[in-house]
């Protein structure tokens, strides 16, 4: 018997085809090679003994003298066939996967328009971006793909209200059709007026739902928020405002807040650190509770994103029922995304077990952490240390004298009245409103010195800011780690060539060569290790 495929279940079922001896394959390389042409059926025979593989078949009745029996059978999948095709369709992609925001532009133009391009949706990283940048993305965006598909990210600001409402303004104003909300703890009036606003009455009764929200969580009671109707009180202000009219607060009552609903499991950056493989069952039983309670059309959508590195883990996500993949780790190495050669490197090298919780400047005060690279960086150590030192004292001035002096030289390299002045005249053009707040609030006052670290820390490791590289904050999560195993030795392992178009390809059509694979397995037969590991070496076909 060949040691290419093994039977190991007598199979008693029947095709109904006959397979012709000349065109069977048992060589180990040929067999893969069938298997990898996903457009095309595969056809398994036992030959003496000899299990081979063949693509094309007749009828039983038609089978010449000798011709042989079909013993297993998988049709052609490609990766079209996976997930929610209603996820496409409403976002205008060709698959249902999401090259999700990756905040401080990192998830940059080129990211965007590359994939977009090559028919994957992508959000833009406004995250922590001051509008006149945020503007100019997406102008840029919109020039290159004017059909889309694309989306931005709007991050929830607990503590910067006005950024948040002047970026939904440059929504609104530039027609974005499509945004990922992150990192929201609650529904704010800011995401409900985006939301509304893009809703009308179609002719036929229907409602028309112009702007669609793909919402990221991790926890039910958000995912509850954003899979029901916009609260009753936000849509009365809104409409006292002026910012929606009366007829659009009543639609909204009979549409959900998101079109589509990522399950956020251990991901970079904000995560709760929950395996995919608990959370994506939970927020799919929660959203059949609450579609059977609202009856939507269409209905709502849940995909999965954090722990999407390799073809394994976009096939169980699919298998459990995501209707599309986000993947956010994988792409900051690529050479499309906003990231220095430093940091891109540091990122290509990791490994599952480098990665650790660090402090977060957009939500510091809350204590909240968001996950960062530990090798070859002291970011997250500093920046627990600042943490430790704000839970403790009430001001800077409280802070031991020997203690100042230490974070003075080894974090800021500055003296904190320095970097106090620098704070202000940042804030002034950002969001003027949290200097009022920290005069008079010593608190208030050592966070926003605090978060000038936190917040510098990014954009250093984005731009290669010299001498700082241990000071880099670099966002990722496990799924790297198992990203940079599944490709070493290929050429993806080098990051200089890491191209996030090629990325996607090989995740998705791995993930359907495994599939067929399985699907022979579920028949009784096993494959020899070269035939049964995806390795990501020659470009898909498109």
């Amino acid at each position: 018997m060949s040691n290419s495929i093994k039977q190991t279940i007598n199979n008693a079922t029947q095709w109904g085809w006959k397979i012709d001896p000349s065109s069977v394959s048992y060589d180990e390389s040929a067999i893969k090679q069938a298997l990898l042409q996903l457009n095309s059926p595969c056809y398994l025979v036992n030959n003496n003994g000899e299990i081979g593989l063949s693509q094309t078949a007749v009828a039983a009745d038609q089978g010449g003298e000798g011709f042989l029996n079909v013993i297993a059978y998988t049709a052609p999948f490609t990766s079209d066939n996976f997930g929610d095709q209603r996820f496409s369709k409403a976002h205008g992609s060709k698959h249902a996967y999401h090259g999700g925001a990756m905040a401080n532009g990192i998830a940059s133009e080129e990211l965007v328009i590359a994939l977009g391009k090559a028919g994957y949706l992508c959000s833009f990283g406004a995250a922590g971006l001051v509008k006149s940048r945020v503007e100019q993305a997406i102008q840029r965006i919109q020039a290159e793909l004017p059909d889309g598909p694309y989306a931005v990210n709007l991050i929830h600001s607990p503590s910067e209200p006005a950024l948040e409402q002047a970026n939904v303004d440059l929504f609104l104003q530039y027609k974005i059709r499509t945004v990922e909300a992150s990192a929201f703890l609650k529904l704010t009036p800011q995401i409900v007026q985006y939301r509304v606003a893009g809703l009308s009455k179609n002719t036929d009764g229907s409602i028309n739902i112009a702007n669609r929200v793909i919402a990221k969580i991790s926890r039910t009671e958000v995912a509850t928020k954003f899979m029901e109707p916009a609260p009753q009180k936000m849509l009365d202000a809104l409409v006292e405002k002026g910012l929606i009219t009366a007829e659009q607060a009543e639609l909204a009552t009979q549409v959900p807040m998101a079109d589509d609903i990522t399950a956020e499991a251990d991901s970079g950056g904000h995560t709760d650190n929950r395996p995919f493989i608990t959370l994506l069952p939970t927020i799919l039983t929660l959203r059949e509770e609450i579609q059977d309670k609202y009856n939507y059309d269409p209905p709502l959508r849940v995909g999965v994103g954090g722990g999407i590195g390799t073809p394994t883990a976009v096939l169980a996500a699919f298998v459990m029922g995501a209707a599309y993949v986000v993947t956010g780790s994988v792409n900051q190495a690529c050479y499309q995304a906003e990231a220095s050669e430093h940091t891109r490197r540091l990122l290509s090298e990791a490994q599952t077990t480098d990665v650790i919780m660090a402090p977060a400047a957009d939500m510091f005060e809350m204590g909240v952490k968001l996950q960062v690279i530990k090798r070859g960086t002291l970011f997250a150590m500093r920046a627990q240390k600042l943490y430790e030192l704000y839970s403790n004292y009430d001001s800077i001035e409280a802070i031991p004298l020997e203690d100042r002096k230490k974070i003075e030289k080894q974090i800021f390299r500055r003296n904190l009245d320095e970097v106090w002045t620098e704070t202000t005249t940042f804030f002034n053009e950002r969001d003027p409103a949290q200097i009022e707040r920290a005069n008079g609030n010593p608190k208030r006052k050592m966070a926003l010195i605090f978060r000038w670290y936190l917040g510098l820390s990014s954009r250093w490791s984005n731009i290669g800011e010299e001498g700082r590289e241990m000071d880099y904050q670099i966002w990722a999560g496990p799924s790297l780690g198992a990203f940079n195993a599944w490709v070493k030795g290929t050429d993806l392992e080098d990051y200089k060539k890491r191209d996030a178009v090629e990325v996607a390809d090989h995740l998705l059509a791995g993930a359907a060569f495994l599939y067929r694979l399985q699907n022979l397995k579920g028949q009784g037969f096993e494959f020899s290790s070269a035939i049964s590991h995806y390795v990501p070496s020659s470009p898909v076909e498109r």
